[in-house]
């Protein structure tokens, strides 16, 4: 019996590995592929897999979103193996709701073990509604409540809430954080960690250098190659490149 499967990372390198594992399974097949929550949901709509791949951390939907979506919408779900680089007490919170998972960067012997795990599932009774909502809500409980970022300007340390930010950028290892009414610098290292802290219903990695509030976009505005730019709401009506690679959930966004 063979074993249809789905992969979703908003990381290409992070899908290229596992596609690679998985394709020297000889019972599985991988039917589609996606790099964000939206096409998560349309795909498991689409190809009702058997077992999907799916990153916690993704901007715009994540993970648990994904699985918040489906049972809205009341879609059969399949056995859901989560990617993740969350810290060892969620790990554990996976494990006592009997859903499985693997931490990047991804090991052979360890998909080995989770897709014997989806295999005997599939097999047996199919997900558990009860369960996986339970995990949502428990991991979303984990989640920064802080609705404030943290901004140094001009000598002072400002606290500024998060539906007020434009957009951040990062330059010489440098975040500068644009808000309505502010312009300012993060502490975070990395726009990955400034976005662990962020909401990412509202957030999202529209470049590697850029991170937008998708509420603050005034303008998408056509570019040269069929590539766009925004422009956001700050005083400056700042442009904002969006890559190649984030073109397509650009569309999906906002429709175009």
């Amino acid at each position: 019996m063979g074993f249809s499967a789905v992969i979703v990372d908003d990381e290409q390198l992070a899908l290229d590995e596992l596609s690679y594992l998985l394709k020297s399974v000889d019972d599985v097949e991988i039917v589609a592929q996606g790099h964000n929550g939206l096409e998560a949901v349309t795909l498991i709509k689409e190809h009702s897999p058997d077992i999907v791949f799916l990153d916690v951390q993704m901007p715009g939907l994540d993970g648990f979103g994904v699985i918040k979506k489906l049972l809205d919408r009341k879609v059969s779900l399949p056995q859901i193996i989560f990617a993740t680089a969350f810290d060892q007490y969620a790990v554990k919170a996976f494990e006592v709701n009997a859903i499985d998972y693997l931490l990047k960067p991804f090991d052979k012997k360890r998909v080995s073990q989770a897709l014997d795990k989806a295999r005997k599932r599939v097999q047996g009774s199919s997900a558990s509604s009860d369960k996986l909502e339970s995990l949502v809500r428990m991991l979303e409980s984990q989640r920064p409540q802080n609705s404030k970022v943290l901004l140094r300007s001009a000598g002072r340390l400002l606290l500024v809430d998060q539906k007020d930010v434009c957009f951040a950028s990062i330059e010489d290892g440098v975040i500068s954080v644009v808000a309505t009414n502010l312009e300012g610098q993060s502490n975070c290292r990395t726009l990955e960690e400034l976005l662990q802290g962020l909401d990412s219903d509202m957030f999202w990695r529209a470049h590697r250098s850029f991170v937008v509030n998708i509420n603050r976009i005034k303008e998408v505005v056509p570019w040269f190659k069929s590539s766009y730019q925004l422009r956001m709401e700050d005083k400056k009506q700042s442009e904002i490149p969006v890559s190649r690679a984030q073109t397509k959930r650009l569309r999906e966004l906002f429709g175009l």
